[in-house]
């Protein structure tokens, strides 16, 4: 499917809801057009009927009457479309902000049900662009740009019936220079659409760029490197200039073009209409009214044509954003299997069984990976950086399918399990700890809405968090977000861990929780690991193996395979490779 085919499904896909609305603007455009369409003849009928009481004052039978008439004919016409397009912006503009909305919520909505691969993929800067950029243009446009072609539309057809109605001669002069617009148009909208999509997709390559950039301040300001972020930055920048400069430059030239060969196109019928006066095809007295008409004619044939092109640029940036978000939608859900098991709680334990994964189907990272846990055991997965450690967390969780192999739960397969019942029996504390925009104790109680104060005060002393909680101004109600967060990273960790506690799942996976905090803070949350992982069947997941040697077993992981497995004394006491990671 063409990217135009695909924005414009997409467009009506969100639209067909809408069509009652659609229907009375395009009927209200219709006889906003049609009256747009007349009142030039009643100002040709005016002018024809002052030449005519001219002509008969001399003859001392002169009447006002129709030139009156033909006047206040055409003010009503003109009034009438007026009132008709003030009503049909208000229809429109309400079904278009109730299907953007519709638009946003959907795609906000897709984010949530789409495989983590997607995110782990794509930067978070291109995916901002879509729920900025993108829909910006989307919205400018069905504001603007729809009604416009749905007015001008049919503006123009109506236009040239009136025109042969009323003289076949003049209406093929005022058309004449259509043919060689429309091949200028085409070929610079050809261009200006290459320029336009690719500007769309610098943009987003530079907000990637920017939120990097950003998020790692820190570290461009430690090692000097501002200038070189500036220096980068400019790269993508003037990528994005130089598709601006070109998309705008095609597009733009449009409109001075239609200008200038509507100018041109006026003189031709006034030179024809002078010309059919003189040669004697029709008379003065008609003449004058005829040649006023179709000047005026000449003017609204052109104005959907100028109309349009000006707003090409706005058109092909919303058909570019619908084509983009189009391609979101069309992504993998996360396969929810609807009629799979449901469980609850963990009888027996979880197994990996000869699981094959590779997050690239040319490089593999497990090869044939068998671990298990016993309900109520703690597994501690060690190994160096790169061995299969998180990727196995990700298993777990079915944040990846494996692609042999399985996984599973009380020995059922977790691609046969229901991804909610799975979750919920699931809990993880990552590496790196977020906190959501509220106030302490939503945070806490992220995982379970619905708990009482008395359970998001338990969870946070058990996770060794109470304390500092209750020296904040304003304790559990106090204000934080992840982005201007008054907890260390060490807290945000404890935080994490409450969360956990509180949700109480009978599965666990600490994914190296105390990796990037001091000696002091490791203390509190290893003794905040111990309480959330007493009694539950856990994976623990460390660099810092002090953290796991009360693990009941201890899984040793190279390249992908499990080399070594037992007790911490067994495997100091083979003197193997976590002799050497200890030692």
């Amino acid at each position: 499917m063409s990217n135009t085919k695909k924005a414009l499904r997409y467009f009506a896909k969100y639209l067909k809801p809408y069509w009652k609305g659609i229907t009375i603007v395009v009927i209200l455009s219709l006889i906003s057009s049609g009256a747009q369409v007349m009142a030039p003849t009643y100002l040709g009928r005016s002018v024809t009927a002052l030449t005519t009481y001219l002509v008969d004052l001399k003859k001392g039978t002169a009447s006002m009457n129709t030139f009156y008439s033909a006047l206040w004919s055409m003010f009503l016409f003109y009034l009438l479309s007026q009132i008709a397009i003030f009503i049909a912006w208000m229809v429109m503009s309400k079904f278009n902000a109730d299907s953007t909305n519709d638009m946003r919520e959907n795609l906000f909505a897709k984010f949530q049900r789409m495989l983590v691969r997607y995110f782990d993929t794509h930067q978070d800067g291109k995916l901002l662009s879509l729920l900025t950029s993108d829909w910006d243009n989307i919205f400018n446009a069905m504001n603007n740009a729809i009604f416009e072609i749905i007015s001008q539309g049919i503006m123009f057809v109506g236009t040239i019936i009136v025109m042969f109605t009323i003289n076949s001669t003049l209406a093929w002069t005022t058309i004449a220079t259509t043919p060689f617009i429309l091949i200028i148009s085409v070929l610079l909208m050809k261009k200006a659409r290459v320029y336009i999509d690719k500007q769309q997709d610098e943009i987003g390559d530079l907000n990637g760029y920017i939120t990097e950039q950003i998020n790692g301040e820190k570290v461009i300001i430690t090692n000097g490197l501002r200038q070189e972020s500036v220096d980068g930055f400019k790269v993508y920048n003037n990528k994005v200039r130089i598709a601006l400069f070109k998309g705008q430059f095609y597009s733009g030239i449009l409109f001075p073009l239609m200008n200038g060969l509507n100018l041109l196109n006026l003189a031709i019928v006034i030179a024809m209409g002078s010309w059919m006066i003189i040669s004697g095809q029709i008379s003065q007295a008609i003449g004058l009214g005829l040649i006023v008409t179709f000047v005026e004619y000449s003017q609204v044939y052109f104005q959907p044509l100028t109309q349009i092109t000006s707003i090409y640029s706005m058109i092909q940036l919303a058909l570019t954003g619908a084509r983009r978000l189009a391609t979101v939608e069309e992504q993998k859900d996360e396969n929810e299997v609807p009629n799979g098991k449901v469980i609850s709680g963990l009888n027996h334990g979880v197994k990996l069984e000869n699981v094959h994964f590779g997050y690239n189907k040319d490089k593999e990272i497990l090869h044939g990976v068998n671990i298990s846990v016993d309900k109520g055991q703690s597994v501690a997965l060690v190994g160096p950086t790169g061995s299969g450690k998180t990727t196995i967390m990700n298993l777990l969780n079915r944040f990846y399918d494996v692609n042999s192999g399985k996984v599973t739960f009380d020995g059922t397969d977790v691609r046969d399990i229901q991804l909610t019942s799975l979750r919920n029996n699931v809990g993880i504390v990552l590496q790196d700890s977020v906190l959501f925009t509220g106030t302490v104790a939503d945070n806490i109680r992220y995982g379970k809405p619905n708990a009482s104060m008395d359970e998001v005060i338990s969870a946070a002393k058990q996770a060794n968090i109470h304390d500092f909680i209750e020296t904040l101004p304003d304790g559990y109600d106090t204000q934080v977000s992840d982005a201007s967060s008054i907890f260390s990273t060490g807290q945000k960790q404890l935080m994490s861990i409450a969360r956990t506690i509180l949700t109480n799942p009978p599965f666990l996976i600490l994914d190296e929780a105390t990796s990037n905090v001091d000696t002091v803070t490791e203390e509190k949350i290893q003794k905040a690991m111990d309480t959330v992982i007493a009694g539950r069947t856990s994976f623990v997941i460390a660099h810092r193996l002090k953290t796991i040697l009360n693990s009941n077993k201890i899984v040793v992981l190279k390249d992908g395979n499990v080399i070594e497995e037992g007790s911490h004394e067994a495997l100091l006491k083979e003197k193997g490779f976590y002799y050497k990671l200890y030692t």
